[in-house]
């Protein structure tokens, strides 16, 4: 059975799977997910924007290679 964490990282990476790496900028990365800032990841009872993800991440983590280190830094800093 997977986890919350690996569910959430998998709907993370998902949305991005299509985004033009490296994202060098927060805006930039927001804008890369299908729905910019109003996406979301739901697993069950836990809910995530990506409006709200964004608000994890530091100007030091950009830029990012690919769509898993975005998702392994935000479920990372989300503490799932």
């Amino acid at each position: 059975m997977t986890t919350i964490k690996e569910q959430i990282h998998a709907q993370i990476s998902g949305a991005l799977a299509n985004a033009s790496f490296p994202i060098e900028t927060p805006e930039a990365l927001i804008s890369a997910f299908p729905a910019g800032a109003d996406t979301t990841c739901q697993v069950g009872d836990v809910k995530m924007t990506a409006g709200e993800a964004g608000t994890l991440l530091k100007a030091t983590d950009f830029p990012f290679k690919n769509a898993e280190q975005v998702a392994d830094v935000i479920v990372d800093r989300a503490g799932l």
